[in-house]
């Protein structure tokens, strides 16, 4: 036996029926925080804290973002 329950409600009445948290103002701050951050200019060293915080092997992984930035800026490794 199969069935099918076809609820419309916009995500905000979702969460509110699941019981899940209202993340807006968390939300609202790290998008202001971004957008602060872009207008005053990012600095490589905060891209390359970034790239370091994503990859999961150490050095590696570093070393397969390098790759890739080099390869779609044309740029080559060393």
């Amino acid at each position: 036996m199969k069935i099918n329950v076809e609820i419309e409600c916009t995500p905000e009445e979702a969460r509110r029926a699941m019981g899940l948290p209202d993340f807006t103002p968390v939300h609202e701050k790290y998008v202001g925080m971004l957008l602060e951050t872009m207008d005053n200019g990012v600095r490589p060293e905060m891209l390359e804290a970034v790239m370091r915080s994503w990859a999961p092997m150490g050095e590696a992984g570093m070393n397969f973002w390098r790759r890739l930035f080099d390869a779609n800026s044309g740029g080559t490794s060393s």
